[in-house]
């Protein structure tokens, strides 16, 4: 990955930034690592991605951009010299510059956190109505057939049943709202600003069109299932574009679907031996074995 001066380097070629520009190392992701970047009373983040996410996450800065323009926060990208919204390093690497969103990251806990969670997320769900990106990935990407599905087991079993599930699923009727998704809306990638009360969203790493109900499972996921998600869910209902009785009848196939994705991604981690972001193994281990009791748990 990028070094920091390297960063410095290619933010005044690209961007024009003045050399006193200071840069500081921020933290990493799976797969991308972030600098905060000030200058002149500004602020922006710089986010560096792997080679093979390299062309998701300029597409997922395309959405970011449409809800920008929709007064949404989105962390939207600012433009390089040449109009474009990355710059490539000579590793395959890509860099985006930006736009910094004030606030703090929400973590889930209590009714006034996910009540915003719930509002926000429903926003960007209505805002992106009607919108596409040219190349966005298409609902859904869990193949049981993957070689990584090996690794356990319990793995392609519990992966192939939810896939299953959720194909049965779509067969009947009614057909549920699809759009662009953000695809992982974890309580963190939700920041307030308590001075402005305002809550935008930020991670926009690809670009994926599919069911609206994705996002608010992987929502409820994150805040430890629906017995624990009343706050998020009741929010997004009174303002979203998916009705209660949608939500209550596609929940359950669409949750458990949620946690055979958690399964398949860090059963590839684990089979590539991938720890970007991560301290080691354990961490993949973790979210394996997280995946796995949640799936386990849905078929009893």
């Amino acid at each position: 990955m990028i070094t920091d001066v390297a960063l410095g380097r290619i933010l005044r070629q690209r961007w024009g930034l003045p050399e006193e520009t200071q840069v500081a190392r921020h933290d990493g992701g799976m797969g991308s690592r972030t600098w905060i970047v000030d200058c002149a009373g500004r602020r922006w983040v710089a986010k560096a991605v792997a080679p093979h996410l390299a062309d998701q996450f300029a597409k997922g800065l395309q959405v970011a951009s449409l809800l920008e323009r929709a007064a949404i926060q989105s962390g939207a990208p600012s433009p390089t010299d040449s109009g474009s919204f990355t710059a490539d390093t000579r590793d395959g690497c890509r860099i985006a510059l930006l736009t910094w969103v004030p606030g703090i990251p929400l973590t889930g806990t209590g009714e006034r956190q996910q009540r915003l969670m719930g509002a926000t997320l429903a926003r960007v769900h209505t805002a992106l109505q009607g919108r596409s990106v040219t190349g966005a990935q298409r609902f859904h990407w869990v193949t049981p057939a993957a070689s990584h599905l090996g690794l356990r087991s319990w793995l392609r079993p519990a992966v192939a049943a939810a896939v299953d599930a959720l194909t049965d699923s779509e067969r009947r009727p009614p057909v549920r709202p699809s759009g662009l998704l953000h695809a992982d809306p974890a309580p963190g990638a939700f920041r307030y600003d308590p001075a402005r009360d305002r809550c935008g969203v930020i991670d926009w790493g690809s670009a994926v069109f599919g069911p609206l109900l994705y996002d608010v499972a992987s929502c409820v996921m994150y805040l430890g299932g629906t017995g624990n998600a009343g706050p998020m869910l009741d929010a997004y209902c009174a303002a979203g574009p998916l009705t209660a009785a949608e939500i209550a009848d596609g929940l359950p196939v669409m949750l458990r679907f949620r946690w055979a994705v958690q399964a398949d991604y860090f059963a590839r981690r684990i089979a590539d031996n991938d720890l970007t972001g991560i301290f080691g193994p354990a961490e993949n281990e973790k979210g394996l074995e997280d995946a796995r009791r949640a799936l386990l748990a849905s078929i009893v």
